[in-house]
């Protein structure tokens, strides 16, 4: 068996149904083999962006792009404050279907988790947070990523996904791991996907509800992005 590593680099975007999801198993897999998570930046924002629309960082507030500068501020005190920040926002859109993206709700989440609620501000306030969500976005880039979930392992090696809807937990947990990392020792091994039925897509939609309900945005589908998994931009 591929020897599990000990650390994996995990870029997300909080507004991502299928990255939430995954991220979800992913920290089961760390509660089990004490696996090191690292949380990393990805805009889908940015990578679905329209011909004449605003970068998202040309904008005062947007969406993602914003929630991840604040989990770049809280990640400078510690990454365990990005885990909490990300697993709570992404919780309240994904499964409570609330408005994270909204200042007032991001706002109130940092107080649940006993953090300033005036980090919201200080964040947007702070350029050098936007530059690192755009340098850790232009990382996925430059391995031609496309989306998320995707991470990078220590070797180098770059991955997207996988891309579920169910998390597993537990020893299943550990086996889609492993699964997982065993795809590291063939280099050459693009692909492997299960193709979505009806009854897929009526499922996907079900567990997305929440999300779909509390967007403010219309998903788009461009180029290799699966269903759900992209952000349509604001008409600024």
């Amino acid at each position: 068996m591929t020897n599990r590593p000990e650390s994996v680099d995990f870029h997300f975007d909080v507004m991502c149904p299928y990255a939430y999801q995954t991220s979800v198993w992913i920290r089961e897999v760390r509660e089990l083999t004490g696996l090191t998570i690292s949380w990393r930046f990805f805009s889908l924002e940015e990578i679905n962006r329209q011909e004449g629309k605003k970068h998202p960082w040309e904008r005062e507030w947007s969406y993602g792009w914003s929630m991840m500068r604040i989990g770049a501020l809280l990640r400078r005190t510690s990454m365990a404050n990005l885990d909490a920040w990300y697993s709570r926002a992404g919780k309240a859109l994904h499964v409570d279907g609330h408005k994270p993206h909204e200042k007032a709700v991001a706002r109130h989440l940092l107080e649940e988790l006993g953090l300033d609620p005036g980090l919201v501000d200080q964040a947007i306030a702070d350029p050098s947070t936007s530059d690192e969500v755009l340098a850790e976005h232009q990382r996925v880039i430059d391995a031609d990523g496309y989306g998320v979930p995707t991470m990078f392992f220590p070797d180098g090696q770059c991955l997207f996904g996988p891309v579920l809807i169910d998390p597993p937990k537990g020893q299943a947990a550990v086996r889609l791991w492993d699964a997982v990392v065993a795809w590291t020792e063939f280099p050459h091994l693009y692909e492997l996907q299960r193709p979505k039925t009806h009854d897929d897509e009526r499922l996907i939609a079900g567990t997305f509800r929440p999300y779909l309900e509390a967007r403010d945005w219309v998903s788009i589908n461009r180029g290799k992005v699966i269903s759900f998994d992209a952000l349509g931009v604001p008409d600024e």
